[in-house]
């Protein structure tokens, strides 16, 4: 690409050079070599050639000096894009306080945003208004609450959320028994949380999976009863009929700032057992859930940006 712009360059350079060079030599007043005598064509030719060999190297070398992004340029029909203009949106003072554009769906204050659903053995119950309490700077279950569930409903979007495991589990409690929870999202897909710092369990029912899909890439998990953060990034499916995803839901998961899980293809419900491209049905908008699996995670700075 390069010495194809380079030579139509040449043959350009060299076209208006020797117009010039002709026109000098039609001309009465030009100069005259030293003995009198104007150049021959070959001179001129020779001239010309050496002028223009100059001419290309010093244009590739400033060619070669431009990064691959200027270089481009030269070579496509995408130029500089002014408008519409990005929006402008105010991030938070710190990377995990909610920027301009975001709806807070808890802040410590209140759990306006909330209401609960009962589980059984098909799926989600009936509505009721949130029994969950806010202690220790978070909302938390009690042994009798459901899950929590966002009242508004969601698409694409990205969603920052902190938790802790309860601190202070007796040894005996192990595997999938501590802090057990989840972030489930458009009541279909579930993100793990559990006390993993030193808790072996199955790779793929650890904090930070895909639960039974995809496991976290590495486990950054602290410790128990310390507070600890997910990013998630959503893109929910587009459906082709009521079976079949058109484009799969995606997730990238940052976790205590650390990627996790990068962009994968969710394969369908959460389910266990079973196999999730089984169960595909087609569904909309839906709710943030937060699990109760009766443990006193607790759950605080849960903010969420449309995408």
């Amino acid at each position: 690409m390069k010495q194809l712009f380079i030579l139509i360059f040449l043959v350009f350079g060299f076209t208006i050079g020797n117009a010039q060079k002709v026109q000098k030599s039609e001309n009465p007043g030009s100069k005259a070599t030293p003995n009198g005598q104007q150049k021959t064509p070959q001179a001129q030719m020779r001239f010309n050639f050496a002028e223009q060999e100059a001419i290309v190297k010093k244009f590739t070398k400033s060619f070669d000096s431009l990064t691959p992004m200027q270089q481009n340029i030269f070579f496509t029909n995408v130029k500089h894009i002014m408008d519409p203009e990005v929006t402008k949106i105010e991030p938070g003072i710190n990377d995990s306080d909610p920027p301009s554009d975001a709806i807070v769906l808890f802040n410590g204050k209140d759990l306006n945003e909330w209401e609960e659903i009962t589980w059984g053995p098909g799926g989600p119950g009936e509505k009721k208004p949130i029994t969950w309490i806010m202690k220790d700077g978070g909302m938390q279950p009690t042994s009798s609450s459901g899950t929590a569930q966002t009242k508004r409903v969601f698409r694409d979007f990205q969603l920052h959320i902190e938790w802790k495991t309860p601190a202070g589990l007796p040894e005996t409690a192990t595997g999938q028994d501590r802090g057990n929870s989840g972030v489930i999202i458009q009541g279909n897909y579930e993100v793990q949380i559990l006390d993993s710092y030193s808790n072996r369990t199955y790779r793929n029912g650890q904090a930070g999976a895909v639960y039974m899909q995809y496991a976290p890439l590495v486990n950054p998990s602290r410790k128990e009863g310390v507070w600890q953060s997910y990013e998630i990034i959503y893109t929910a499916p587009r459906f082709k009929d009521n079976a079949t995803y058109f484009t799969t839901p995606r997730i990238m998961i940052i976790y205590n700032g650390v990627l996790v899980q990068n962009n994968v293809a969710i394969q369908g419900p959460t389910v266990f057992p079973g196999i999730p491209q089984y169960i595909i049905k087609e569904h909309g908008d839906g709710p943030i859930q937060l699990q109760q699996h009766g443990n006193p995670t607790t759950f605080r700075n849960i903010w969420i940006r449309e995408l």
